[in-house]
């Protein structure tokens, strides 16, 4: 079974340590929200970075893999993973964690658009961005488990 949130085993552990809602989604991402911000960024952090290093040494997980795949971030030209990285490098130095998005829902030229457009947000902006793109990929990974 795919782990649903990166590297993360504890959200899914501690929403089963309470009574569940009957929507596992929102059970999750409620443990998430009440998480503490310590605990979120570990969770942000534990993202890999799109067409980033993980990719090329094929240490992605193999959710990750397919769904970067999923985008082509797996087939980019050498001028795209060149802005892939630079954009990877500037977000990592603004916001000390790497760019989420719900790759599945977009593509390549969506990817770096929004890459670019959140560059311009502040950190708590972010950081809630963050956790809503986390939001979508679990519930499109629950959605591939039904």
């Amino acid at each position: 079974m795919t782990a649903l949130f990166e590297h993360s085993p504890w959200v899914e552990a501690s929403a089963d340590a309470l009574p569940s809602t009957g929507n596992r989604h929102a059970d999750l991402m409620a443990v998430v929200h009440a998480a503490s911000p310590d605990e979120q960024l570990a969770l942000i952090r534990a993202h890999p970075e799109l067409a980033g290093k993980a990719a090329i040494d094929r240490t992605l997980t193999a959710a990750s893999a397919a769904e970067q795949a999923s985008a082509g971030l797996d087939r980019l030209s050498e001028a795209e993973f060149a802005r892939f990285h630079a954009l990877n490098a500037a977000y990592r130095e603004r916001f000390d964690f790497p760019f989420i998005i719900c790759v599945r829902l977009t593509d390549k030229a969506g990817i770096l658009a929004a890459m670019e457009r959140r560059l311009r947000n502040d950190r708590e902006t972010e950081i809630a961005t963050a956790l809503a793109q986390i939001g979508e990929i679990v519930r499109l990974r629950l959605e591939d488990q039904a």
